[in-house]
C-alpha cells in the first residue's frame, strides 16, 4: 500500500516553528494470496487461474494532490510532502520514482527517503498545477513493489499581481453639451491572480484626473459626464487618469492606472454671422460669365457638417445679373456674372445675401436662428470695348453669277462705349483663303471680288472684322455665312465616251445603245434633259434617236444591211438640252462600229479583213525584205551618231563665255518722265489718254500690258463706283499669267513733274509745322470724289486702309 505525508515546509515561507501534514484517502481493495503477502506471491496469485478466496482486508491512508505555495525565495529547496510504501520497512530496500511534469527539473525525490522538494521558483500565473507519477521499485532486483500511482501537486496563489488596463491607453469621444450621466465609454482592468482565492483578484475603479467633468463606476469602470453644458469651442480634449485597485482596494492593495483620451464632439449650437455688414466689390463689364466677382464668409463657431454653409441671393437688383454659390473647401461665397454688363446700361448693383446652416439640430434651434444676411455693392468699371456688331449673325444668299463687285450685304457694327469710336471694316483672311470677297472699310459693303461658281463652293462661311479707329487692339468679328444660289450655267453632256456597235444583220428598229447624260447644275425642281440629233444628223438615214422622258434615250437602226467594207464606223452626234433657263445645250458623238455577227447576235469581229499576201511570195522572202530594212536602219543611226560627237576645235569665243559676263546698267528709270514702258496717261486724265494720239511704245521691247483704264467703258469710269472698277481690273490682272510684274527693278527719281495734280509725295511735309489740307482734291473731279470724302472733309485721323 502507498502512504504518503506532506509537510508544509512553513518554516522557511511563513516563519512558523510548526509542521503540518495532509493526508489523503484511497478506497483500494487489495487480493490476499497468502498469510504473509509478498510481491512475489501476489503476482503469482494474479496470474494463476486456480479459484481464489477472496478476503477484505483494512483501508489504508494514502495520498491523491500536495499544496505548495508560489513564489517561493529561500536559499534551500522548497519540501513538498513525502511518498512511503506499506512495503518500505526502513532498510533502505525501497527505491522511489518521480515522473511526470516537472519531474527531475522542478520537483526532485529522495529514493531512499520518499521526500519530495521543489528546485525552481513556482509562479502559479505561469502554471497551475502538475501531474506527477511515482513508483516504488526494489532496489535489488527493480522490479515494481506497488503499482505506478499518479498525484497532483498544486501551487497555491498569493497577491503578487496588480491590476492591468491590456487595451490602455484609451481614446473616446462624447458629443458637447451632452446630459450629466452619459456615457463616455467602459475601461476593464484584468489582475492574473487566482479570482477563486480570496480578494487578490478583486478590482475596484476610481479616477485620479479628470474631476470634476468626468467620474467612473467603481464596480463596471464605465465613465460618464459629470458636469453639464461643456463647450467644444470652450475647452475640446480631456485626458482622464483611472485606477485600478485589487484587495477590494483594501490597504495593501495592488493598482494599476491607464488613461483615457476624451474629445468633445462638435454639434451645431452656434449660428453663422457675417463679420462684415456691407461689402464693396467692383468688376468689369467686359468680365466674362462665370467669372469670379467677389467672396463673401460667414463665420461659424463649429466644424465639420455643423460648419457648412449655403449661400443665396435673397434679394436687391443684381439677382438677375449675378449669382453665388458656395465654396465647400473654404464655405465661403462665391459671387460670379451671371450676364454680360454694360457700363453704359448700368454702373452699380445691390445685393443681399443670406448665408445659411443646412443642418440643424431640433434641440438648439432655441440658440439660432442660424442665418445671417450682408448687403454687397457692385460697381461696374468702364472698359473699352471692342465694336459690336447688329445683328450678331448674317446668312446671305447670292446667285453664282453675280458680276464682280456687286454688294451682297451691308456689314454694321457700332462702338458700344460712350466714346462711339469710327469703324473700320475687314475680312478674316483666313476664313477667306480664295479671296472671293472684300469689305467697304468705311461702310461695311461686302461686296464679290471674283466671279462665284456654285459647283466649285456653294458655301462661303467668312469672318467680318471691326476695328476701332483711336485703339486698332479693340477688334469684334462677324460671322457671315454665303448661300451660292444655282443658275444654269452648265450644259447637259454624257458622263463617259459611248461606243456601240451594230451587226451587219441588224435590222430596221433594233436597239443599239441606251445613253444618258449629267448636269453639274441642281435645279430646284430637278434635272429634265431632252436629247435629240444634232441639226447635222436631223435626216440621218442611217440611225435615229428616241427621248425616254426618264433623261435616258434610245438609239435605234433606221435601216438594214450594213456593211464593213462600205463603212466600218459610224460618229452620231446627238443633241443634250437642259429644262434650264436659259436652255443650255450640248452635243454629243457616239461612236458605232459595224460588226459581223453570227444569227444570234453575237460579235464576231468588227474589224475589216486584212488584205492577202500574193500567193507566190514565200514565207522567206518576206524575211529576207525586213532582214535588210533592219541592216539599212542601223546604218543611218550610226552615221547620225558620228555626225553628231565630231569634236569641234578648243577656241572660245569671248561672245560665248558666259561664266563672268555681267552687265552694269548705269541709267535710271524716268519716273513719270518715262512714258515709254507703261502709259501713265490714265492716271492724269482718263479722257485725254483717250481723245489724245497713240501712246508711244518703246522699240527695245513689246508693251507687255495696256492701260487698265482704257478697257473701262466711260460710263463706268464717270458713274460706276471705284471699288468695283479696281476689283474688276484687280481680277484681270490676277488672272493673266503673262502681266508684269516680273523679276525687274525700275527706279522712279522724278514725282509730279507734268502731272496737273502736282506732286503727292509726303516728304517734305515733315518740315512744315501746318497740318497738310486735302481740299484741293474736291477740284479734281468725279474720279476724286471719294478721296475728297475721306481725306479733304473729315476733321478726325486718317482712315487706315
Amino acid at each position: 500500500m502507498w502512504t504518503s505525508g506532506r509537510m508544509s515546509n512553513a518554516k522557511n515561507w511563513l516563519g512558523l516553528g510548526m509542521s503540518l501534514y495532509f493526508w489523503g484517502l484511497m478506497d483500494l481493495t487489495t487480493t490476499v494470496l497468502s498469510d504473509t503477502p509478498t510481491p512475489q506471491g501476489e503476482l503469482e496469485a494474479l496470474l494463476s487461474d486456480k479459484p481464489q478466496s477472496h478476503q477484505r482486508t483494512k483501508r489504508s491512508w494514502v495520498w491523491n494532490q500536495f499544496f505548495v505555495l508560489e513564489e517561493y525565495t529561500g536559499t534551500d529547496p522548497l519540501y513538498v510532502g513525502k511518498l512511503h510504501s506499506d512495503m518500505d520497512r526502513g532498510d533502505g530496500s525501497i527505491k522511489y520514482i518521480l515522473s511526470g511534469e516537472g519531474a527531475g527539473i522542478v520537483f526532485t525525490i529522495d529514493d531512499t527517503t520518499g521526500d519530495i522538494h521543489a528546485i525552481q521558483r513556482l509562479d502559479r500565473e505561469e502554471r497551475a498545477q502538475y501531474t506527477l507519477r511515482a513508483q516504488a521499485l526494489d532496489r535489488r532486483t527493480g522490479r515494481p513493489m506497488e503499482p505506478e500511482s499518479e498525484f497532483i501537486i498544486k501551487i497555491q496563489d498569493i497577491n503578487d499581481n496588480e491590476p492591468k488596463f491590456l487595451d490602455g491607453p484609451y481614446v473616446a469621444t462624447v458629443p458637447e453639451m451632452s446630459p450629466v450621466g452619459t456615457s463616455v465609454i467602459q475601461v476593464t482592468a484584468t489582475d492574473a491572480d487566482d479570482p477563486t482565492y480570496g480578494n487578490s483578484a478583486r478590482v475596484v475603479y476610481s479616477i485620479l484626473q479628470g474631476q470634476p467633468y468626468f467620474s467612473v463606476d467603481s464596480k463596471t469602470g464605465v465613465i460618464r459626464t459629470a458636469l453639464m453644458n461643456m463647450d467644444r469651442e470652450a475647452k475640446e480634449y480631456y485626458e482622464v487618469i483611472i485606477q485600478a485597485k485589487d484587495m477590494g482596494g483594501q490597504l495593501g492593495g495592488l493598482a494599476g492606472t491607464t488613461t483615457v483620451n476624451i474629445t468633445l464632439s462638435d454639434v451645431n449650437d452656434n449660428p453663422p454671422r457675417f463679420p462684415q455688414r456691407h461689402y464693396q466689390m467692383s468688376v468689369l463689364e467686359s468680365a466674362p460669365i462665370s467669372s469670379t466677382v467677389g467672396r463673401v464668409f460667414a463665420k461659424d463657431l463649429d466644424e465639420g457638417i455643423n460648419a457648412e454653409m449655403k449661400y443665396t441671393i435673397v434679394d436687391g437688383d443684381g439677382a438677375d445679373a449675378f449669382d453665388i454659390s458656395t465654396d465647400h473647401n473654404f464655405q465661403v461665397g462665391i459671387i460670379t456674372v451671371k450676364k454680360p454688363l454694360s457700363f453704359e446700361s448700368k454702373k452699380s448693383y445691390t445685393l443681399k445675401v443670406e448665408g445659411a446652416n443646412p443642418h440643424l439640430e431640433m434641440r438648439f434651434l432655441n440658440l439660432g436662428p442660424f442665418q445671417d444676411t450682408t448687403t454687397v455693392h457692385i460697381s461696374v468699371e468702364d472698359v473699352d470695348e471692342p465694336p459690336v456688331f447688329e445683328p450678331g449673325f448674317y446668312f446671305v444668299e447670292v446667285p453664282e453669277d453675280v458680276a464682280i463687285g456687286t454688294t451682297i450685304q451691308i456689314i454694321s457694327a457700332k462702338d458700344p462705349d460712350v466714346t462711339n469710336n469710327s469703324i473700320r471694316y475687314s475680312i478674316d483672311r483666313s476664313s477667306d483663303p480664295g479671296r472671293f470677297f472684300y469689305v467697304d472699310i468705311t461702310t461695311g459693303a461686302l461686296m464679290t471680288a471674283r466671279p462665284l461658281d456654285r459647283e466649285e463652293f456653294s458655301w462661303h462661311n467668312i469672318t467680318v472684322l471691326a476695328m476701332e479707329m483711336n485703339n486698332p487692339s479693340q477688334v469684334g468679328s462677324v460671322p457671315v455665312t454665303i448661300k451660292v444660289l444655282d443658275v444654269n450655267d452648265n450644259a447637259p453632256e454624257f458622263p463617259r465616251f459611248y461606243e456601240a456597235f451594230v451587226c451587219e444583220n441588224a435590222k430596221a428598229g433594233q436597239l443599239i445603245q441606251t445613253v444618258s447624260a449629267v448636269d453639274q447644275d441642281d435645279p430646284r425642281n430637278g434635272q429634265h434633259f431632252y436629247y435629240s440629233l444634232a441639226p447635222e444628223a436631223a435626216n440621218n438615214p442611217n440611225f435615229t434617236i428616241r427621248d425616254n422622258q426618264d433623261n435616258t434615250a434610245r438609239i435605234l437602226t433606221r435601216r438594214s444591211g450594213f456593211r464593213q467594207q462600205e463603212q466600218s464606223v459610224f460618229h452620231l452626234p446627238i443633241l443634250i438640252a437642259d429644262s434650264g433657263q436659259p436652255v443650255l445645250s450640248s452635243t454629243g458623238t457616239l461612236t458605232i462600229q459595224v460588226c459581223s455577227c453570227d444569227d444570234d447576235g453575237h460579235v464576231m469581229s468588227c474589224s475589216p479583213e486584212a488584205y492577202m499576201l500574193p500567193v507566190s511570195l514565200s514565207r522567206g522572202a518576206l524575211i529576207a525584205i525586213l532582214a535588210c530594212i533592219f541592216v539599212l536602219l542601223v546604218l543611218v543611226l550610226l552615221i547620225l551618231s558620228m555626225r553628231r560627237h565630231r569634236k569641234q576645235p578648243y577656241i572660245i569665243d569671248d561672245e560665248e563665255n558666259i561664266h563672268e559676263n555681267i552687265v552694269r546698267y548705269d541709267d535710271e528709270g524716268g519716273g513719270e518722265e518715262d512714258t515709254e514702258a507703261f502709259d501713265i496717261a490714265a492716271m492724269w486724265n482718263p479722257r485725254e489718254a483717250q481723245a489724245g494720239a497713240a501712246p508711244k511704245t518703246r522699240q527695245d521691247m513689246l508693251p507687255e500690258i495696256e492701260s487698265l483704264s482704257r478697257y473701262v467703258p466711260q460710263t463706268c469710269a464717270v458713274n460706276g463706283t471705284v471699288h468695283s472698277y479696281v476689283l474688276a481690273k484687280l481680277y484681270e490682272a490676277d488672272m493673266d499669267l503673262w502681266a508684269p510684274p516680273f523679276d525687274s527693278l525700275q527706279t522712279y527719281m522724278f514725282e509730279g513733274d507734268g502731272s496737273v495734280a502736282g506732286s503727292l509725295s509726303s516728304l517734305q511735309s515733315a518740315t512744315s509745322d501746318s497740318e497738310q489740307s486735302f481740299d484741293f482734291l474736291t477740284d479734281w473731279g468725279p474720279r476724286f470724289r471719294k478721296l475728297a470724302e475721306l481725306y479733304g472733309a473729315s476733321e478726325g485721323p486718317a482712315p487706315l486702309w
